[in-house]
């Protein structure tokens, strides 16, 4: 018998995804550690179920070590800079703890969605939803290991489109966490119908989508070591940038472009969410300060970042107040669709 109050089931549902919301944003970033460690091509198989276990003794160890030894990134980069096992592991360790995470937010949505709807405390018109956050989960998987595949056979590294699909599928993960956790608690507490997506919000996502996208780009090229100056680059506004195969293609694969882009459409992003915010400010004024405090936070480490020559903790810290961004872009959106 079910002895959770009616009332109460919205609430612990809401509970349960903002849970699931912060175990999004650890594993972005240490998805973030992942990259700057060059560490995502250290797991070289797709194991669902059994790469859950690592390397549990030497000769384990030394046939992970014999499959990466045989990727383009140990033959002509790694290899020829004499990594040893030891210094093997140490990456290895970073992409099996993002695969675990990774696991953990499946088991994390799945379990209890099935636990939840057999108990049926699911409220009506949330089941579908629920699902395709889970859903969600499973694809993002998916495009993990499609991501790496491109790194295993040809390229050094990992195809920085799929890289950008990798980490913005996560982030849209969060932001429908967020949303569908708001509407669950709003719903508990006045049973309010869920908000719906104004066109601020909706142009200010687009807006914020494209800078992340263009953040994820810059990630995938190594494009933050292209300048070390800010606000010029190369002692200029404009840099210089390879034009031979036609604007387009630059816009997508030159790092001195891409850097450029990402630098200036930051401030397209600011100007949309300070209108954002301020829209959101007389309906709930934590909203908007905390988009205010996130963006401005995450200027300053952009900046940092790039001044810095991309040091790794600020680096580090520039992915995950990313993440923590879509988050309050989400609770602000949220707040002007009720």
């Amino acid at each position: 018998m079910n002895t959770v109050p009616l009332r109460s089931r919205p609430l612990l549902l809401a509970n349960w995804l903002f849970s699931v919301a912060l175990l999004v944003i650890v594993i972005v970033t240490v998805g973030g550690i992942t990259r700057l460690t060059e560490s995502g091509l250290s797991i070289t198989e797709w194991k669902p179920f059994l790469g859950a276990l690592p390397p549990l003794n030497q000769a384990d160890w030394q046939a992970e070590f014999e499959l990466y030894q045989r990727i383009p990134e140990y033959t002509q980069i790694n290899g020829p800079a004499g990594m040893d096992l030891a210094a093997f592991k140490s990456i290895y360790w970073w992409e099996w703890i993002h695969r675990q995470l990774g696991r953990l937010i499946g088991l994390a949505l799945v379990v209890p969605l099935a636990f939840f709807a057999i108990r049926r405390m699911i409220p009506q018109g949330y089941f579908w939803r629920l699902f395709a956050l889970a859903a969600l989960v499973a694809l993002q998987g998916s495009f993990g290991w499609w991501m790496v595949a491109s790194g295993l056979e040809t390229r050094t590294d990992v195809s920085h489109f799929r890289l950008a699909i990798h980490l913005c599928t996560a982030l849209i993960l969060l932001g429908g966490l967020i949303w569908t956790a708001l509407d669950l608690r709003r719903l508990a507490m006045s049973s309010a119908r869920p908000a719906k997506l104004t066109m601020i919000a909706a142009a200010t996502g687009l807006i914020l989508f494209l800078q992340l996208l263009l953040g994820a780009w810059v990630a995938g090229l190594d494009a933050g070591l292209a300048s070390d100056s800010w606000p010029l680059m190369q002692g200029r506004f404009f840099p210089e940038f390879d034009r031979s195969q036609g604007i387009l293609w630059a816009m997508s694969h030159d790092p001195f472009l891409i850097h450029w882009m990402h630098r200036w459409w930051a401030w397209v992003a600011v100007a949309a969410l300070v209108i954002m915010a301020r829209k959101v400010k007389p309906i709930s004024r934590k909203a908007s300060i905390a988009i205010h405090a996130v963006f401005g936070t995450q200027i300053l480490l952009g900046i940092a970042t790039v001044m810095s020559g991309v040091d790794f903790h600020l680096a580090v810290l520039h992915q995950l107040v990313g993440a923590l961004l879509v988050a309050s872009v989400a609770w602000g959106a949220h707040a002007l669709g009720r």
